[in-house]
């Protein structure tokens, strides 16, 4: 059965050439992705983006291999029905057909494993640089090199494909040879059983987190609202030999004369080629619109929360003890951001959590006195001697939990819960008092200062570094917004990267099955021009309705996340990331263009007349 899965390698190698590339890609990115996890996650420091955004290349990638090569398998066993209905009819089994299948697959794995493992490491150096790059991780950084990553990879690229194939196969040892030959029954039914349930499952998903996304606590609506765009666009892509072909009907109302009606017939006919195509598109501008649409508006949420919570008229930056007590000086709150460890503990006195994450040092009265929003629950008024306040749903007022605050071990009682923030910043508030001398005189201190109305407060030049509360403000959106674009730069080229692989693949694919039909419409009267013109207008059909279903896609989304930040801030928020819109419709419209062209041009090069005298 190899030798058979082989011999079909090597004769139809472009068909299985996108997935090949996928896998390797796949291998490669997991694991890189995996050893720079690791050695940042032990080489301690500041490395919560650069875990964040490995984690996010982590399971985009693993999702993005076993989607491409699901889908260029399913594609692919379609384009060979009648290969294996002879099959069938010389004496084959179901069986052996599943088995030849998954040889294949198997075969897939190998091959990807073999040349994504040496690519893993140059995809390790680019990811490492671009790291560094984005301040992710100090520029002394570098990952280690780890010899169990060699048995994840193999598990990975065998893993994928298999997976990836497992329907396909099932589904091409169902039909019946007579069926595949005549393309009747089960052969020609591209909505399988398999396509409604995972379809409608997904979309009722949808749905319903969009549903409860609207009135659901803030944390918990975030969080359902970023899984919506890829609930939806795995059910319009399971859905696509439905919902494509309908969507050409209302393409047809654009496409005029001879050669648009006939892209457009071909569209509604081709309903495999239509469909696998704008799958890809449809993940692409799911995920890209949706993640990118959610940090911006968290980003512009964050900013407005910031400027209605804070007042103050300037920030006074310095290290060590200060005194900024001038005249013309109503009210300063330091806050001193430093690293803790905090540990909970269940009834039996086990630990059962520890957080790593950063508090703020205040003055509790101060604070009070250049802060809007007050706690949840009890009063920061209590926060004096060994007392804590954290957030929200991490442990409940009357508590106590043992944080480690430098080289301290200290019993702290929870006095308060702080509201839900879009932020960020700190994870919990300490009195100063109890934070040892050293770390806060080797720890930058921002002061939030109220100046008296028509005073001059410039004694606080030679203090400090002095801003105003909107500069700082506006910096430390420039900040978040700068990390927000290091994590989409990665996750676009990324998600870029797999849908032109995919894209790609599948129109090079159908142009491999299309040449008999080039053919007969040649020798009906259409020129070569005008038939790769209806190509490319087919093309551009599917592209227009892959991008605007995964704008759909991303629009539940952008609801759930614009109401649930809306809720924290105060005021309705919403960003749509227009510019990220503009390029991936420009380069969706380019690459699938250039490819359907190049793919028709080369399917119409032999002379019509032997291809239409070809025997099938």
């Amino acid at each position: 059965m190899l030798r058979l899965s082989w011999n079909t390698f090597t004769d139809r190698w472009p068909l299985f050439l996108g997935a090949i590339l996928t896998v390797c890609l796949g291998v490669a990115l997991v694991q890189s992705s995996l050893l720079i996890l690791v050695s940042a996650a032990t080489a301690g420091g500041e490395v919560v983006e650069a875990v964040t955004l490995l984690g996010l290349t982590l399971g985009i990638s693993v999702f993005l291999a076993v989607f491409i090569v699901s889908s260029t398998f399913a594609f692919t066993v379609a384009q060979r029905q009648r290969d294996l209905a002879l099959l069938r009819l010389v004496g084959g089994g179901r069986g052996q057909v599943r088995r030849l299948l998954l040889s294949e697959a198997l075969l897939l794995g190998v091959l990807g494993t073999a040349f994504g493992v040496p690519l893993g490491l140059l995809v390790m150096r680019v990811q490492t640089w671009l790291l560094r790059e984005l301040g992710f991780v100090p520029s002394a950084f570098t990952p280690r090199w780890q010899d169990w990553i060699l048995s994840v990879s193999a598990g990975i690229g065998l893993g994928v494909a298999i997976a990836g194939v497992l329907a396909a196969s099932r589904r091409a040892a169902k039909v019946r040879p007579l069926e595949a030959l005549r393309e009747t029954g089960a052969a020609a039914r591209v909505m399988s059983g398999a396509r409604w349930f995972f379809g409608v499952l997904f979309l009722a998903g949808a749905l319903a987190m969009t549903s409860v996304s609207a009135f659901a606590p803030p944390e918990g609506a975030i969080a359902l609202s970023i899984n919506t765009a890829l609930a939806a666009a795995v059910a319009l892509t399971a859905l696509s030999p439905l919902v494509v072909p309908a969507a050409g009907r209302l393409a047809g109302l654009v496409l005029r004369g001879p050669l648009g009606r006939l892209a457009e017939a071909n569209l509604r006919d081709g309903v495999r080629r239509s469909a696998s195509t704008a799958a890809p598109l449809i993940v692409l501008v799911a995920l890209l619109v949706a993640q990118a649409g959610t940090l911006a508006t968290i980003g512009k949420g964050a900013e407005i929360e910031q400027r209605a919570d804070i007042r103050g008229d300037l920030v006074v930056t310095t290290t060590g003890p200060s005194d900024l007590d001038v005249p013309g000086v109503v009210a300063v709150s330091p806050q001193t951001r430093v690293p803790v460890s905090v540990v909970t503990y269940g009834d039996d006195d086990t630990d059962t959590d520890t957080e790593q994450g950063y508090a703020a040092a205040i003055d509790p009265a101060a604070y009070a006195a250049t802060h809007v929003r007050v706690p949840e629950q009890g009063s920061l008024a209590d926060l004096t001697g060994p007392t804590i306040a954290v957030a929200d749903g991490f442990q409940p007022v009357g508590s106590t939990v043992t944080a480690w605050i430098g080289d301290s071990e200290l019993d702290l009682r929870v006095v308060a819960v702080l509201p839900a923030t879009l932020g960020g910043g700190s994870d919990f508030l300490l009195p100063r008092e109890i934070v040892p001398a050293p770390v806060l005189a080797a720890t930058p201190t921002e002061s939030i200062v109220r100046v008296a109305p028509g005073a001059d407060a410039s004694a606080l030049a030679g203090r400090g570094e002095v801003t105003t509360v909107d500069d700082w403000i506006a910096a430390t959106s420039a900040d978040r917004q700068d990390t927000s674009t290091g994590i989409m730069t990665v996750i676009m080229g990324l998600s870029g990267l797999y849908a032109l692989i995919a894209v790609v693949n599948a129109v090079v694919i159908a142009a491999a099955d299309r040449r008999r039909e080039f053919a007969v419409a040649r020798v009906t009267g259409l020129t070569r021009a005008q038939v790769v013109r209806a190509a490319v207008l087919e093309s551009g059909a599917v592209t227009g309705i892959g991008l605007v279903l995964g704008g759909l896609a991303a629009t539940t989304t952008l609801i759930g996340i614009s109401a649930a930040a809306g809720r924290i801030a105060g005021q309705s928020v919403l960003v749509v990331p227009w510019a990220l819109i503009t390029v991936v419709v420009l380069g969706a419209f380019a690459v699938v263009g250039a490819t359907s062209a190049w793919t028709a041009l080369s399917a119409t090069r032999p002379s019509p007349v032997s291809l239409t005298g070809a025997a099938e």
